[in-house]
């Protein structure tokens, strides 16, 4: 079997403020909260998955809620999160309403042949609006506060900064299957794009080399890990022993519950997962009311009653 990831299944930052997150990312940008439960690690902490109208992979970002400074900005990182988004039309839009919500953002402009607006949200995060040409499916959400024709589609690509590709791209290319597929120019950087399965937006990773910068620090406003889109258990058990076999330290596979998942970092410390598309959010609650209450996966819910004493009002 030829193991082919299809694209980004999801990222996973870090934030400081839960309800000022929660404000934004639903209310601001329109996103559908569709999960609301806890780091399975560390539940003193929320885990929160927002995505669109069908809470699809490959559209949700998720947000660990930790008390932790500000991140650090620097290489070895995940340094800016694409959102997808259909038309010039759609860009123009969003100009004018993060405005109107005084986010601050760049210009509209084209790069790496792609129309995109570079935002940050009120901690920092990184993100950038990209046209996707309306490439495959929407999933609008029907009680969302942008209008569907706007409706963020999904993750797009996803921005790395390393200070050495070299080793990068060996994991990316001999281990992960991914190719490169052309380069550009920004700030300063040589970006080198990625694919993974049909290509895309949904299915790219840019990799800027940045030897001059620092280390990153990780904290709130930046990202703890990405995640890549693999099919089913059985091919998320051959990437395990595919990794193995490249002695990559992993995880191995781990049970989240809504989907199952590996772990690993690549040559320059960056943390990946490679996650099932299934059995997905809709598994322990009715897809109408996804989010509405603290989910627990089965393992921890006999400790519901301590875990929600220790959760912090989200409004």
């Amino acid at each position: 079997m030829t193991l082919a990831l299809t694209g980004i299944h999801h990222l996973t930052a870090i934030t400081a403020d839960a309800p000022g997150n929660l404000d934004f990312y639903k209310r601001v940008l329109g996103l559908r909260l569709v999960k609301k439960t806890v780091n399975q690690d560390d539940t003193s902490a929320y885990h929160l998955f927002y995505a669109d109208g069908l809470a699809s992979p490959g559209t949700d970002v998720t947000f660990f809620d930790w008390p932790a400074p500000r991140e650090r900005r620097g290489t070895h990182s995940i340094a800016r999160t694409g959102l997808r988004v259909s038309g010039r039309a759609s860009l123009d839009y969003w100009a004018a309403r993060l405005a109107e919500h005084g986010v601050s953002s760049g210009e509209i402009r084209s790069l790496d042949g792609r129309d995109s607006l570079d935002f940050e949200d009120p901690e920092g995060q990184r993100l950038r609006l990209v046209d996707d040409g309306g490439r495959g499916e929407a999933n609008p959400w029907d009680a969302s506060t942008v209008p569907a024709e706007h409706q963020i589609r999904g993750l797009g690509l996803i921005v790395l900064s390393v200070p050495d590709l070299a080793p990068t791209e060996a994991l990316l290319t001999r281990v992960m299957n991914m190719r490169e597929a052309r380069r550009y120019e920004e700030a300063g950087a040589t970006v080198h794009v990625f694919e993974m399965g049909e290509g895309g937006p949904a299915a790219e990773l840019h990799v800027a080399v940045e030897p001059h910068l620092a280390p990153a620090g990780q904290g709130a406003g930046g990202v703890h890990h990405v995640a890549f889109r693999t099919n089913d258990n059985t091919e998320l058990s051959a990437w395990a022993e595919r990794v193995k076999e490249f002695r990559v330290p992993s995880s191995g596979e781990v049970e989240r519950y809504y989907f199952r998942s590996l772990y690993f970092r690549e040559p320059n410390g960056i943390l990946f997962e490679i996650a099932t598309d299934g059995p997905g959010f809709a598994v322990d609650e009715p897809l109408e009311s996804l989010g509405e209450s603290l989910s627990l996966p089965p393992f921890l819910e006999g400790r519901r009653a301590a875990i929600e004493a220790n959760l912090k009002p989200l409004v």
